[in-house]
């Protein structure tokens, strides 16, 4: 995917309160619900709530995904 179809799929779901599966250029594949965006170059990166773990946040680089998918 590129980076524009990334950013625009993580907006989406972040919009819309959705789950999404990443798969990361390490193939390693995380599922939640993006809280924010923030293609800013000093951050770049996106901020998950994995499903199931209301109390957790995870942060990925943007330049990590390798794609993106509603689920």
């Amino acid at each position: 995917m590129t980076y524009e179809q990334i950013v625009s799929v993580l907006g989406y779901a972040n919009d819309h309160d959705m789950a999404v599966r990443i798969l990361t250029t390490t193939e390693m594949e995380v599922t939640g619900i993006p809280t924010s965006v923030d293609t800013d170059i000093a951050a770049h990166e996106v901020y998950l709530r994995p499903v199931g773990e209301d109390e957790t946040e995870i942060a990925l680089s943007l330049g990590a995904i390798q794609s993106v998918e509603l689920v």
